[in-house]
């Protein structure tokens, strides 16, 4: 599988931005997707993860719940991420990462995962 991740930008701080992820040449419904992102001087931290297992989930870091929704759309094989009220600290370089779909988001391992290039998100006055 190949992921193409697009989307980034700079934001105002309280701003929205749409991120998207591209699952090229398959089949979005076979994969486990999740969304990662990695500040500067910071450990890479997982912010959402969407799994069709067990009649399907979207799970949400504590830092982003409320703010940040996932959604898939299946005739396109994309997945969007959209950030609202975005903050200085939601800086980072954003991923997306696929893992085969009988995998649900606790069982999904970043070593095994296929990842699309980074998105650049700065949130800044």
């Amino acid at each position: 599988v190949q992921l193409q991740a697009s989307g980034g930008g700079l934001v105002q701080p309280g701003g929205s931005l749409r991120l998207s992820c591209a699952v090229l040449k398959f089949v979005l419904d076979d994969y486990t997707i999740a969304w990662f992102r990695q500040a500067p001087g910071k450990e890479r931290e997982r912010v959402s993860c969407s799994t069709l297992v067990g009649g399907g989930a979207t799970y949400y870091s504590n830092s982003v719940k409320g703010r940040f929704t996932l959604s898939r759309d299946s005739a396109q094989h994309t997945t969007y991420l959209q950030m609202n009220s975005l903050k200085p600290e939601d800086t980072a370089v954003y991923y997306c990462a696929a893992v085969p779909r009988y995998y649900h988001c606790s069982e999904f391992s970043a070593d095994k995962a296929t990842w699309g290039r980074g998105t650049l998100v700065t949130v800044s006055s």
